[in-house]
């Protein structure tokens, strides 16, 4: 067993900005592509992030999720289209306006999303976003159309870029993300507003977004607003965002205009899970509703690219870090998934705790953490009330090829805690990793634990990690104890 001890607090922001890491290998967690497919980050003709474009970061472009809209007709494998066949991915646009799949549609190199006022259009009867209703508002007839698309695919931490424009009119044009109780909002503009009190001709809107139960407005909670020296409906810009693991950079064709940190935004981060792309247009009646005669209008994105980094660790970082549910990508997101909803389905899936180890064991949020904002809390008052208490990942959460690795977590013990060992197992194939022994940690602080395992056989499609502890390992007292940030990684020696 090797132990290391770190300070956590005085350089989780020195670790964070030093390391971006992305996708794992796992297949169903983070939906990597092989490297045999991943172009070279020196390859000739490669591009590269206008924010970086000697690419000294070695980035990887995502080809799987980038789409340079060439072709007649919008890539489906890539995109959801609001409205298509009827389907609408948890809501039909921000009423007045309703989405409408026929006004997303590839011209010229690029993708363009028209709003039209269209009084034929057959307008949903239901309420839409924030009780307004299609259609119509406050008296007055509004039959604007507009559309939307979201990518298919989910990312963690990375750079997104896109080269567009928005139409001239009182409608926005928004390059934004959301994922597992979280959003982020690249940016919100609009080309001809009729109330610019919130959003100008001449401007742009970065947020973030809380969506952590209840949810209650205002969820903003950090962001900025940028004055620009053109009107934004004149011209094509890029707009680039740097999202690392504990920092955000912004930048507009290729200039940094903005940047913050986790340590800075403090309770307010919550940019720990992969998010989804989506590029839209909207009615914000706050800043005026658009007229006939200003319709229709296009916004218009010459390109969406995202890069990524190359990182070692086998496992889904987000949810082996304890922040968010496992994705299984491979199978279609439910269309009422909002970004609040902790439901286990064929999409996303959580850590199982039974009835009698959740007196033990819960996932909790700002208290010790190693990175992120969430970690894995065991607690007892006195013996534990079964003969061993566990935490297990879902079925297929653990894809791991035969071979010798290196298992990695990190532990903060209590100094009070009497608790001696935590033990790890996989599932499928059967498998019981080296337990972890308390007693060699230092407590009060964040500590890192490694050991070498050697897997003979790879996971078959139902492997997990199980995580316990027996009643023999906790000779009566109080404990508290932490865990975070699990990983496998192949070990130096195999390579």
């Amino acid at each position: 067993m090797r132990i290391a001890s770190q300070n956590l607090s005085a350089t989780r922001h020195i670790l964070g900005i030093g390391l971006l890491l992305f996708a794992s290998a796992n297949t169903h967690a983070q939906d990597t592509q092989p490297a045999s497919q991943a172009p070279s980050p020196h390859q000739p003709g490669t591009v590269s992030p206008a924010s970086d474009p000697s690419n000294s970061g070695n980035w990887i472009l995502r080809e799987d999720i980038s789409d340079e809209f060439e072709g007649d007709e919008i890539d489906q494998s890539k995109w959801f289209v609001e409205g298509q066949n009827g389907d609408y991915y948890i809501w039909k646009g921000r009423a007045p306006s309703q989405f409408a799949p026929h006004n997303v549609t590839l011209e010229n190199g690029k993708l363009k999303i028209r709003s039209q006022w269209e009084p034929d259009f057959d307008f949903a009867n239901d309420e839409g976003h924030e009780g307004n209703t299609y259609r119509t508002h406050e008296g007055k007839d509004i039959p604007v159309t507009t559309g939307g698309v979201v990518s298919r695919k989910r990312f963690l931490n990375g750079y997104m870029e896109v080269k567009s424009k928005p139409g001239d009119s009182a409608m926005t044009a928004a390059f934004w993300a959301i994922g597992y109780e979280s959003e982020l909002d690249i940016y919100e503009q609009m080309g001809n507003p009729n109330d610019g009190n919130d959003i100008q001709e001449d401007s742009t809107k970065m947020s973030v977004h809380d969506w952590q139960p209840p949810a209650q407005r205002p969820t903003r909670k950090f962001g900025y607003k940028k004055k620009l020296p053109y009107r934004v409906a004149d011209d094509f810009h890029v707009f680039g965002c740097e999202w690392g693991e504990d920092y955000l950079k912004c930048f507009i064709d290729g200039e940094l205009v903005y940047e913050t940190t986790q340590e800075k935004e403090g309770k307010n981060w919550v940019l720990t899970n992969p998010l989804e792309i989506w590029l839209d247009s909207e009615i914000f009646v706050w800043l005026g509703l658009p007229t006939k005669e200003e319709l229709p209008t296009d916004f218009e994105i010459e390109y969406l690219r995202v890069w990524q980094q190359s990182q070692t660790n086998l496992l889904d970082r987000a949810f082996f870090g304890f922040e968010g549910p496992f994705l299984f990508q491979e199978n279609p997101r439910p269309l009422d998934l909002v970004p609040e909803s902790s439901v286990n389905n064929d999409y996303q899936q959580f850590w199982r705790i039974d009835d009698e180890s959740v007196n033990h064991f819960s996932i909790v949020r700002h208290k010790e953490f190693a990175s992120g904002t969430r970690s894995l809390m065991f607690t007892t008052e006195g013996e534990l009330s079964a003969k061993d208490v566990s935490v297990e990942g879902p079925q297929g959460s653990v894809d791991v090829a035969a071979g010798t690795y290196e298992f990695t977590v990190k532990v903060w013990v209590d100094p009070n805690s009497t608790a001696e060992k935590i033990h790890f197992s996989l599932a499928a194939p059967a498998l019981e990793l080296p337990a972890i022994d308390l007693t060699s940690c230092t407590k009060g602080e964040w500590v890192t634990v490694t050991h070498s395992f050697t897997k003979e056989q790879s996971s078959t499609d139902s492997d997990r990690l199980k995580i316990f502890i027996d009643r023999s390992d906790v000779p009566a007292g109080n404990n508290l104890i932490y865990l975070d940030d699990i990983a496998i990684q192949r070990s130096e020696t195999s390579n």
